[in-house]
């Protein structure tokens, strides 16, 4: 957060028009050595998910003009509660969920967690929905779904973040009703893509992937208004996305 906040990120957030913002890998272990700018920038209060197991590690934040009725951030005894990942704030018409899901590319047992992940979170918003919430999940998920989602394919088949077993759990999250919204507005919008890697310098040449996601239940469907990729907005190896909702 602080190199964010060097490359202008309380200046862009104050400029956005957006009532609600979510970042990932803020690497922040304790939101109280901010400064009081960042924890609280004109007009947002911010709200954070920080790992408690390694210092400097993951961990997620969002700010937000409008307050909640509710925030999380522990899940129980259960991986959802590890590593700063999950951020859940609950509004009177929906439940947020900002999430910075797990990249498998370290080694096998990262790429288990990975999966394991996958598996306990779409557990718990299945739940959520039981008990009557509208679910927007949103961020950096690690893996692009579909072969249009990333500019090379065939050469990343057996690469994590395009493993057919961790897409898969993408599907799952289709098939629980879950909607890809960018996807919904534009399914055929090709070379859009959020993360690009920065040693090759793959974003001068566009070779990039889409490893991040607002998702909303089908209950949501008819609040859904425009969702967007914003690659022109730098900072950061990922660029914004956005969506825009009526409630």
């Amino acid at each position: 957060m602080r190199a964010a906040e060097r490359k202008g990120f309380l200046d862009w957030l104050k400029k956005s028009p957006y009532d609600i913002v979510c970042v990932q890998e803020t690497k922040v272990s304790d939101p109280c050595v901010l400064n009081a700018e960042m924890l609280n920038p004109d007009g947002f209060s911010s709200y954070w998910a920080c790992s408690t197991e390694k210092k400097g590690y993951s961990g997620v934040a969002i700010f937000s003009r409008l307050a909640p009725e509710n925030i999380k951030t522990d899940f129980g005894k259960n991986i959802l509660s590890q590593e700063g990942r999950v951020l859940q704030l609950d509004f009177k018409k929906f439940t947020l969920l900002n999430i910075y899901f797990p990249n498998g590319g370290a080694s096998d047992e990262r790429l288990k967690y990975k999966l394991e992940f996958y598996k306990e979170f779409l557990e718990y918003i299945k739940r959520l929905e039981k008990n009557g919430k509208k679910i927007i999940f949103c961020g950096d998920v690690n893996t692009a779904h579909n072969e249009i989602d990333l500019a090379r394919p065939k050469e990343n088949i057996d690469n994590s973040g395009f493993m057919p077993i961790e897409r898969e759990w993408l599907d799952k999250f289709a098939e629980a009703g879950f909607i890809d919204t960018f996807r919904f507005f534009h399914p055929d919008k090709k070379n859009y893509y959020t993360w690009w890697d920065m040693k090759t310098r793959a974003r001068e040449r566009n070779v990039g992937w889409r490893l991040d996601y607002f998702y909303a239940s089908k209950s949501l469907k008819k609040n859904l208004k425009t969702a967007a990729i914003m690659p022109s907005i730098m900072g950061s190896d990922h660029c914004p996305i956005g969506l825009k909702i009526t409630v």
